[in-house]
């Protein structure tokens, strides 16, 4: 990793020298625009309105627009003179409980990695965190913007998570909270039964992202020049309306209890086959091709038996007819004569 800011934690009469590294990373498929007919890149160039002519990025400044349309121009030197008391300093402020500051203030998360010579202050202050249960309120300046932030302990390195500021936060205005629907016991216990059933640890490991992967395969078929097809799985039921909630809870609850007597259901997986013409066509079939025939030759075994099944209650039933119009016909002779 490489360190993106150098500063230092202001604690009271103490500062610790630290750098700071960007704790997370993007993992999304990076695309870029091109021309469908010939994969060229499309190129765009920074044109001013008023004059038309095409402006080199050294020449562009800052314009804050005024309600008026009017644009108050701002350089770099403008924005450098401005103050920032915390700038090339995290200033602890407060330690507060975790549990006190809601998630949702969270933006990004940054490592900080002592210098040299200021380790020992650093530890002081990381087992300090980690034995009070608490987290460090701070200020920052980053990329001339200053920030509210959090230090807390992850893995014995100290955190900061920067922070929105309370101005920043939507207030959630939506009509359905004036409301005050009549939920009966049943279904709250129904929901709490449903709530336990899929309740356990938090393993980050066990959740992928399923779309960047297939996007991947789907990257490698295109270069192999080989078709992407997606493995076919039960037709999914949804879409109704549901009517009875506590049905629809019961139901839930016992998906959650097959799903964990039979282990967790597989995600659907996507089955790459060979092209019949053209560059890169391959003429063996893949392993999971194989499979899948023998899959439906094991299928085709209960077919029959079910087929049987059909004939064997068909002939049961003509039979069964047969013998009571003979006897209808026996009865009558009997009476006649």
């Amino acid at each position: 990793m490489r360190s993106i800011w150098k500063g230092s934690i202001s604690f009271g009469l103490v500062n610790i020298a630290v750098k700071l590294y960007s704790a997370t990373e993007e993992k999304d498929v990076a695309f870029h625009q091109v021309h469908r007919d010939d994969g060229g890149r499309i190129r765009y160039k920074r044109v001013c309105s008023v004059c038309g002519e095409e402006v080199a990025y050294n020449d562009i400044a800052k314009g804050y627009e005024l309600p008026d349309g009017e644009i108050v121009v701002l350089t770099d030197d403008d924005l450098s003179e401005l103050p920032l008391t915390t700038s090339r300093e995290i200033d602890v402020l407060q330690f507060v409980p975790l549990e006190q500051v809601d998630p949702i203030y969270f933006s990004k998360s940054y490592y900080l990695e002592p210098d040299a010579k200021a380790t020992k202050a650093y530890v002081l202050l990381r087992d300090t965190l980690e034995d009070s249960g608490k987290v460090a309120i701070v200020k920052v300046a980053l990329r001339r913007r200053e920030a509210l932030a959090t230090l807390r302990v992850r893995e014995g390195v100290l955190t900061m998570e920067t922070m929105l500021w309370p101005d920043e936060i939507r207030e959630p205005a939506f009509g359905f909270l004036d409301e005050s629907p009549d939920v009966r016991k049943q279904e709250l216990a129904m929901a709490a039964s449903l709530v336990e059933s899929l309740s356990g640890d938090f393993d980050p490991s066990a959740y992928t992202d399923q779309y960047r992967e297939a996007v991947e395969s789907l990257i490698d078929a295109k270069v192999e020049g080989r078709d992407l097809v997606p493995a076919p799985e039960g037709e999914v039921e949804g879409g109704g309306k549901v009517v009875d909630l506590v049905a629809a809870l019961q139901a839930s609850i016992d998906a959650a209890k097959r799903g964990r007597a039979g282990g967790a259901l597989s995600d659907q997986t996507l089955t790459v086959q060979p092209v019949k013409a053209g560059r890169g066509a391959t003429k063996a079939p893949t392993k999971k091709t194989a499979a899948k025939k023998t899959a439906s030759k094991k299928a085709a075994a209960p077919a029959k038996k079910s087929a049987a099944k059909t004939t064997a209650k068909t002939t049961a039933k003509t039979t069964a007819k047969t013998a009571a119009k003979t006897a209808k016909k026996a009865n009558a002779t009997r009476r006649s004569a």
